[in-house]
């Protein structure tokens, strides 16, 4: 684990205290994120507007002329001992297909290429129409490096004419000590330091205004913070999954237009 220096020493040493302790992942921590994923999903296939951004007057609009919207959506409450951490977000692709689009976000094998730094290295594992099990090793990077081997479970559906949605749920977080070394070791899932437990994401896609609309919701498990630590640490620390965000949207946005 490396940290960057660009903090005051008593961050860096409140940073380094908090993450040397390990954590691990209680069985009510799971239930409890588990039920927020359920209840997200019903809310999700409830809502009026296929599209989030349609929910707000001006967004689509904004979108459309090229920002790239982030936004969090922070839960009423988190899971015993742990942060969920939920973010919404959306770009516009101009003169663009959603066929293409579709094949760019299915195309597992190079996504170490189109999302890198994050990504280091992507398989399909296996696959079957529009089912994809898939294995990525994954660099997260703010103040603190962390390397992950992860699988996702990713499911696609035509939502519609010129829609489609798709789901990727983790079924494997392992933290890796020492990656690239004869000394390289995963963790058991649920082990290690708890940066991150879980992460899954929901997508939407809609052709329409000359181009593809690309939404996405990412939702993430994490440890807490230990009392004291928490007004300095918590922004830190949320600012990650954010940041994750932001270049998926870009990245995809980027490669699309290459």
């Amino acid at each position: 684990m490396r940290v960057s220096m660009r903090l005051s020493f008593p961050v860096l040493g409140l940073l380094s205290s908090f993450f040397i302790l390990t954590a691990g992942l209680a069985p009510r921590t799971e239930r409890g994120y588990q039920a927020y994923l359920a209840n997200f999903e019903s809310n999700l296939a409830k809502r009026n507007t296929f599209l989030f951004i349609d929910s707000e007057p001006g967004l689509r609009d904004r979108v459309r002329k090229g920002e790239i919207f982030v936004e969090e959506r922070r839960p009423s409450t988190d899971p015993p001992n742990a942060l969920i951490h939920h973010y919404e977000g959306a770009v516009f692709i101009p003169r663009l297909k959603i066929d293409r689009v579709l094949a760019f976000l299915q195309d597992y094998g190079n996504h170490k290429k189109y999302y890198a730094p994050e990504v280091i290295d992507s398989k399909i594992l296996e696959h079957d129409g529009n089912h994809f099990r898939v294995r990525m090793r994954l660099l997260k990077k703010k103040v603190l490096t962390v390397v992950l081997e992860t699988e996702h479970d990713a499911r696609y559906k035509p939502a519609g004419e010129k829609r489609w949605e798709s789901s990727s749920r983790s079924i494997k977080v392992s933290e890796v000590e020492n990656p690239g070394t004869a000394k390289e070791r995963q963790l058991p899932p649920g082990s290690g330091h708890g940066f991150v437990w879980h992460m899954d994401s929901y997508w939407r896609i809609e052709e329409s205004d000359g181009g593809v609309y690309v939404e996405c919701t990412s939702i993430s498990l994490s440890r807490d913070i230990p009392l004291g630590m928490n007004r300095l640490l918590r922004p830190i620390i949320e600012e990650l999954p954010e940041q994750s965000l932001r270049l998926v949207l870009e990245n995809t946005r980027k490669g699309l237009a290459d």
